[in-house]
């Protein structure tokens, strides 16, 4: 058995110490001031979106992947800021 909490390998990842862990729901940050990807399966049935958005963080890869600028993305889902995007995309890069 894992030491993970229930359902966090289930996306690829096992639970590491950056992970926040609040009532079965998993946030990525040190904090909820830096949170940048949620997991809630309340939320688009607990696929990784941006956090405070219903945007799948899959979404800005596809866009990417597609050859679609940045600013595309973020026209078509303002609820994503400029800094989330650009924080992911620099996180991404550094695994």
């Amino acid at each position: 058995m894992s030491d993970s909490p229930s359902g966090a390998e289930s996306y690829g990842r096992p639970f590491d110490g950056s992970t926040v862990v609040k009532g079965g729901r998993y946030t990525v940050g040190m904090d909820t001031a830096t949170e940048l990807i949620r997991v809630d399966p309340e939320v688009m049935s607990g696929t990784p979106v941006f956090a405070g958005t219903r945007v799948p963080v899959q979404t800005l890869v596809d866009y990417l992947a597609a050859g679609d600028p940045l600013e595309e993305f973020l026209e078509d889902f303002p609820t994503v800021s400029r800094e989330q995007a650009v924080r992911f995309i620099e996180e991404a890069s550094q695994e």
